[in-house]
């Protein structure tokens, strides 16, 4: 099956040709209109630096619905201590940086997120398509996590912890204040066991894209994100 190479035109080919991997293109740019474009389509990015631009469609692609998102137990008694603070938009790029500077079993110490690609999501969020939620404890930023907002879909792409739970906590307070937004969708990509815990399930890469179509039909909320409580 051919990858398609990329020029200076902002397309890409229909998602259902990429190849079994779920990679689609090479080149292009992280220009922010590609960016939206790609995700809108159903597309993302994901290469090293040692390589070109990789776009990628997955199938099948992990989903949790926001009403479906399960709390486990010993989490649930951790939100409940307090412990962590969560906050929103108020510490984007020291997220990325901490997701890009994180090590994970088997990832040999390197990570998908290039300078490159810190550069095109910081712009996202200052033009208010990209937004983090963030964990603190006594006023030390010890996890988050980032992603793309479109319509009414949130696109996760990483997180971190310093501190055990510390993302797990940002994670299940943005889904929840998601949920108060009417957001339909958490595309989560890949799945995990974390994810699944989560509720997080797969989609075939043809359902995905038609609920993707019906979600960014919905008017997109931009610019910085608050809790509604800290907005009252």
């Amino acid at each position: 099956m051919p990858i398609f190479r990329l020029g200076r035109e902002i397309a890409f080919p229909h998602p259902e040709e990429s190849d079994p991997s779920g990679l689609l293109a090479v080149g292009g740019d992280l220009s922010p209109e590609r960016l939206l474009f790609a995700y809108a389509s159903g597309i993302f990015p994901w290469y090293s630096e040692d390589q070109p631009i990789l776009w990628h469609s997955p199938d099948p692609r992990s989903v949790l619905r926001a009403e479906d998102l399960h709390v486990p137990r010993s989490l649930a008694k951790t939100i409940r201590s307090g412990r962590f603070e969560v906050r929103l938009d108020t510490a984007f790029e020291r997220v990325i940086r901490g997701c890009a500077e994180a090590t994970r079993p088997g990832d040999g110490g390197g990570t998908w997120i290039t300078p490159e690609m810190l550069d095109a999501y910081c712009e996202l969020h200052r033009l208010g398509f990209a937004h983090s939620a963030e964990a603190f404890a006594d006023g030390r930023l010890v996890g988050g996590l980032y992603g793309v907002s479109l319509g009414s879909i949130f696109f996760g792409e990483s997180m971190f912890a310093l501190a055990p739970d510390a993302s797990k906590v940002a994670f299940v307070a943005l889904v929840r204040q998601l949920q108060r937004w009417d957001f339909a969708l958490i595309d989560c990509q890949q799945q995990t066991h974390h994810l699944e815990r989560f509720g997080a399930v797969l989609w075939p890469r043809s359902c995905y894209l038609e609920a993707l179509a019906r979600c960014t039909r919905r008017p997109t909320r931009r610019g910085a994100w608050r809790f509604d409580s800290e907005e009252e």
